[in-house]
């Protein structure tokens, strides 16, 4: 399970594996880790715990999220929306004790529509072991140093969705990079939703100042909320390959060209786009039209779907992200069904219930698959081509954020805290 070229991406964003201060463990610096694939490096973690055993700690934690902690050094960084989501906040802890080092109000927001599964800080913030930089739900970008002073903030694209603002932000080459998928605010509300249109973007801020360094239109498209992947083209360049209803797309980090669209149909598509083997995973979608597809890398213009490897209709995650472990290709969906398959061909290997609801994304590290369910109880299972459950693990409170791995420790955000799992010291 190494991270390869994943993680050489990751370096170069300016997310790196281990340039924490006193070369503590692997960071968790962004959603789904140091590459964006939900992929760990870390060893010695925790296979079993609850309340009573390997909780090293829980901190309450004001207000409504269902962003994803980060981690870099001894920092762990969250978001939160306090005030009946007026007060967009950033929170700062101290990762040994789980102390609130600062908590800060970064700007005040107008509460707009959303889902009931959404929040109003749902977009997992990100470090470049610097700054860390967060979005809210009306679209407010922040960044702000460690010791919590506001370096800036940027208003300048409101943000409204039928379903809310979802994504989280990347970071790639000094710039600070966001997907807008949004839907319609006039008379119809189904613009944007339902009905295609031309208004979703993508935007790259220049992550010291905050400025616009580019902004590219999507085309017609639908609304999404999955967060964009990094991959090396064959050119060498990093692109970013992002997802949205309809459509995933390839787009040059450095000017924000769009390389190349596939079409892969469906709105709402929540899970995170997942790339390896030349392959980049698309899952989810409503209506009938849900799947998992595998589309080839390295085309350009746009491709319709000349490009489409596979489809799976049998394997249909719509919320949580698929986990890509060479060779195989793992995914649980919100019916708490969970499977593998081949990923290079898409054959199910094994298809298992294993319970509850979800809609947090699977990680993997040691061999292991650790699947958080709603009720924030985690199930780990054997990365492997047959179905072994390693242990269950109650928290017993509800969650829908992912958890976050970093220096032999889980953490795990539920509606009212924060908890850290992880072998005592």
């Amino acid at each position: 399970m190494t991270i390869g070229t994943f993680g050489r991406l990751a370096i170069m964003a300016g997310a790196a594996l281990a340039a924490a201060p006193l070369a503590r463990g692997e960071n968790w610096p962004a959603f789904r880790g140091p590459a964006g694939q939900g992929i760990s490096g870390e060893k010695n973690l925790p296979l079993k715990w609850d309340k009573n055993q390997n909780l090293l700690w829980s901190t309450a934690i004001d207000g409504v999220s269902w962003s994803t902690p980060i981690v870099w050094g001894d920092r762990v960084f969250l978001t939160t929306a306090t005030d009946e989501g007026k007060s967009c906040r950033m929170l700062a802890l101290d990762a040994a004790s789980g102390k609130i080092v600062w908590d800060r109000e970064v700007f005040k927001q107008v509460p707009r529509k959303k889902e009931t599964r959404n929040s109003y800080a749902t977009p997992t913030p990100v470090t470049d072991g610097k700054r860390v930089y967060a979005v809210f739900s009306d679209g407010g970008f922040a960044a702000l140093d460690f010791s919590g002073k506001v370096a800036w903030t940027n208003r300048d694209y409101p943000f409204y969705s039928q379903h809310g603002l979802g994504a989280s932000p990347v970071l790639a080459g000094g710039l600070l990079i966001m997907t807008m998928d949004a839907s319609s605010e006039g008379d119809d509300k189904l613009i944007g939703w339902q009905k295609p249109w031309d208004k979703s973007f993508v935007v790259a801020l220049d992550a010291e100042t905050g400025k616009q360094r580019w902004k590219t239109m999507r085309g017609i498209t639908r609304i999404s909320h999955g967060t964009p992947t990094l991959w090396n083209g064959a050119d060498g360049k990093p692109q970013l390959v992002t997802e949205a209803g309809d459509v995933v797309q390839g787009f040059d980090v450095a000017t924000g060209t769009k390389l190349w669209t596939s079409a892969v149909a469906g709105e709402g598509k929540v899970p995170s786009t997942v790339v390896g083997d030349g392959l980049v995973f698309t899952a989810g979608g409503y209506r009938g039209r849900d799947s998992v597809k595998a589309f080839r890398l390295g085309g350009s213009g746009d491709l319709a779907e000349t490009a489409l490897a596979w489809e799976q209709k049998k394997v249909n995650p719509k919320v949580p992200s698929l986990l890509f472990i060479k060779p195989w290709l793992f995914a649980i969906q919100d019916n708490g069904m969970a499977s593998c398959q081949k990923a290079d061909t898409g054959e199910v290997v094994w298809q298992e219930r294993v319970g509850g609801g979800f809609s947090a994304s699977p990680v993997a590290a040691e061999g292991r698959v650790y699947l958080l369910d709603n009720n924030g109880d985690t199930t780990v299972i054997e990365a492997g081509p047959a179905f072994k459950v390693l242990a269950r693990n109650p928290l017993g409170e509800p969650t829908q954020a992912s958890m976050a791995v970093s220096d032999g420790r889980l953490f795990i955000r539920t509606e009212k805290n924060l908890h850290c799992v992880g072998a005592k010291r």
